[in-house]
């Protein structure tokens, strides 16, 4: 490949991520850690620290690092946290969130890009993840409650099933908006309430499912 894998992850830390205002060192260390490249389609694999997103096929995408990095800041994991991801894609976000959950459970509407993410992460070494095929806008309900949920696609609204499966003191967070462009929504259950919080600017692809698009 002619790339310097780990040099590029250093710049893509120091330059991307941490110039841009993350702080969260557990972030910042496993962005350091997770070799991205191996993520990616290998005709793709020179492009893998780029500040952008990639595609991966099948209409998927990779996200921009900057996107992994403040979202994962934004779910706020210390490390004991059952975690809950709806859309596998990839699997690097999920590489990002078993680093920092304690479990995580993550869900994916197509079994061809399951099997390839859970190929890759078995191969480097994860073993505190659960995998599923299914729709992913009816969360994972067999496993619930979770302290933090990520949905990795941008959605019209939020999906109440993914409210109704978050803990007592849990995160959620999701893009909210049309499919054009979406806000990064942070969802918190507190004493029973429901606190929603709008954060920046994103754009994913679409949310399929019952409750997506």
């Amino acid at each position: 490949m002619g790339l310097d894998t780990e040099r590029a992850r250093k710049k893509m830390v120091e330059e991307q991520i941490a110039a841009r205002g993350v702080k969260d060192r557990r972030v910042l260390e496993a962005m350091a850690r997770i070799p991205r490249h191996l993520f990616v389609p290998r005709e793709k694999q020179a492009e893998a620290y780029d500040d952008a997103p990639l595609h991966i096929g099948q209409g998927q995408t990779i996200s921009q690092p900057y996107m992994v990095a403040i979202m994962t800041e934004h779910l706020e994991l210390t490390g004991s946290e059952k975690t809950l991801e709806i859309g596998t894609g990839s699997g690097y976000q999920a590489a990002m969130l078993a680093e920092l959950s304690a479990w995580l459970y993550t869900v994916e509407r197509l079994p061809e890009l399951l099997e390839r993410a859970k190929s890759i992460l078995s191969e480097l070494g994860y073993r505190n993840i659960s995998y599923k095929v299914h729709n992913g806008t009816l969360g994972w309900d067999e496993e619930k409650p979770y302290d933090a949920v990520m949905v990795t696609a941008g959605a019209p609204r939020v999906p109440q099933p993914l409210v109704d499966q978050l803990g007592e003191g849990g995160r959620l967070l999701i893009p909210v908006g049309d499919q054009y462009g979406q806000v990064l929504t942070r969802i918190r259950k507190i004493g029973g309430r429901i606190i929603k919080e709008s954060l920046e600017g994103c754009r994913f692809v679409p949310l399929q499912g019952e409750y997506g698009w």
